[in-house]
């Protein structure tokens, strides 16, 4: 009698481990496309076995525990290379950006703007006397300085929206970073009892990868589950329970870092005076986006406003000593602010020419008519060598900014696509080790319905054994 109860108990053990191993099957089979999911498997121990004389009676199997399918070192390259991934990606887009800028080949730009400036001297030259060729040369005057300004601005504007990027990624940081000091609570609650928090440690390794593609993060594991997060060497953002933010704040110009352009700062407590760690940020999106914004953009515009005070320097250098259509002479052609800093966003045409296109000197000499000697000067300051020691033109710098940004942009394309085969390759892997196969689940789910089908024949056999015993007496 008790063997067979001791089958029933078998069975009934049995059906349980089945009904729990349909269930886990189940459970992957819904997370297929959950990102960041580990396949889970039910771990079946052999039960105890019991003693009866010489004889060691099997009793069945019984559920260990369900784990998840995982190597934590392939999660810890994962971090690695996406921290990678979001720099390259980050900065390719915004150089990319920046390359829009200087397109000559879509829009007619700054390059054809200073050619048309210097083209007109040249029919200035042709007729000095002409006051429509004097407008001619007043108007690609003033388009060649709206032009400096439309570079300016829109290099100035591609910070702007820097900033405002750096702003959201660190409001997204600060939240992934709540949320994992609320997982560490959830894992080493649902842990004390030595049952694995598979989901929750799934989604807190999300969230560490997720975090990573936006800074560079260093990340440790306790004995007892709670993950330690920090940042920039020094800051940590999170231990065990406990958070803390980073925040954003404009503050003042410094070295390549624009004057009202965003840092950022971390708080170590609530009432402390924040800390700038934006020097300590290297990498992930938000170093992209950092070094673009104060190096790549400050460098430009640097070399814009280099451009433009050369040219309002050269040309007014020249146009003061020449004659206007009146025999007067000392009149500054461009609006000189004296400053390097700024040229191209305060270049604009003097007053005098502005309001008076006679005031244009286009003679050597007062009183001359017909005299263009100083519209050719003028005209021939396109190919005069004013950068380097006189070894290079107007045209090359800004031929060698263009090219520069073209470089560049196409190095950090390159740098992108090849840091994201690098990315796919390492979640193929892991998607090979830890990723759901429905073909594998479906196959599994029939084999468990089988042994759940088998287990329950054997309670039933059981039964009727009990039944035969039961019906010895009545006969």
């Amino acid at each position: 009698m008790s063997r067979i109860w001791s089958m029933m108990d078998v069975g009934r053990r049995s059906l349980a481990n089945s009904q729990t191993a349909l269930q886990t099957t189940a459970h992957n089979i819904a997370n297929k496309s959950t990102e960041g999911y580990s396949r889970q498997r039910v771990d079946m121990v052999t039960n105890e076995s019991v003693g009866e004389g010489r004889l060691r009676i099997g009793m069945g199997a019984r559920a260990s525990q369900v784990n998840r399918t995982n190597n934590e070192y392939l999660e810890k390259q994962l971090e690695h290379e996406g921290n990678q991934l979001g720099y390259q990606t980050s900065k390719s887009e915004m150089l990319g950006r920046v390359e829009q800028v200087y397109n000559e080949q879509v829009n007619k730009g700054l390059n054809h703007s200073l050619g048309n400036f210097f083209n007109s001297f040249r029919e200035l030259s042709n007729n000095p006397e002409s006051l429509a060729t004097r407008t001619q040369v007043k108007e690609s005057a003033e388009y060649l300085a709206k032009d400096f300004n439309r570079v300016n601005g829109q290099l100035k504007e591609i910070q702007n929206d820097a900033d405002f990027r750096i702003g959201l990624k660190v409001e997204e940081i600060n939240q992934s970073t709540r949320e994992i000091a609320q997982l560490n609570q959830k894992i080493q609650t649902i842990e004390l009892n030595g049952t694995p928090a598979n989901d929750e440690r799934d989604r807190r390794d999300l969230l560490v990868k997720q975090l990573g593609e936006k800074v560079s993060i260093k990340s440790a594991e306790s004995k007892d589950g709670m993950l330690a997060i920090s940042v920039a060497g020094t800051g940590v953002l999170v231990s065990g329970h406990s958070q803390r933010d980073l925040v954003t704040a404009s503050t003042p110009g410094r070295d390549n870092k624009r004057e009202g352009n965003v840092d950022i700062f971390y708080k170590s407590t609530d009432h402390s005076t924040p800390v700038n760690i934006t020097k300590q940020i290297k990498g992930g999106e938000l170093g992209g986006l950092l070094e673009v914004r104060d190096s790549v953009v400050n460098d430009f515009i640097g070399g814009m406003d280099q451009l433009a005070a050369k040219v309002t320097e050269e040309v007014n250098m020249a146009h003061v000593q020449g004659y206007d259509r009146n025999g007067q002479t000392g009149n500054l052609f461009f609006a000189d602010n004296y400053s390097v800093d700024g040229a191209a966003e305060n270049m604009k045409l003097s007053e005098a020419v502005s309001n008076d296109v006679g005031r244009i000197a286009a003679g050597a000499q007062p009183d001359a008519a017909g005299d263009n000697r100083m519209a050719n000067v003028l005209s021939g300051l396109q190919y005069k060598g004013v950068f380097d020691g006189g070894k290079t033109t107007l045209d090359d710098h800004y031929n060698a900014l263009v090219g520069k940004i073209g470089i560049e942009a196409q190095r950090a394309n390159s740098a992108a696509e090849s840091q994201g085969d690098i990315v796919g390759q390492l979640k193929n892997l892991r998607e090979s080790i830890s990723g759901v196969s429905i073909d594998e689940e479906m196959t599994k789910m029939i084999e468990f319905q089988k042994a759940f089908d088998a287990s329950a024949r054997m309670v039933r056999t059981a039964d009727e054994m009990m039944d035969t015993v039961l019906n010895l007496k009545r006969m």
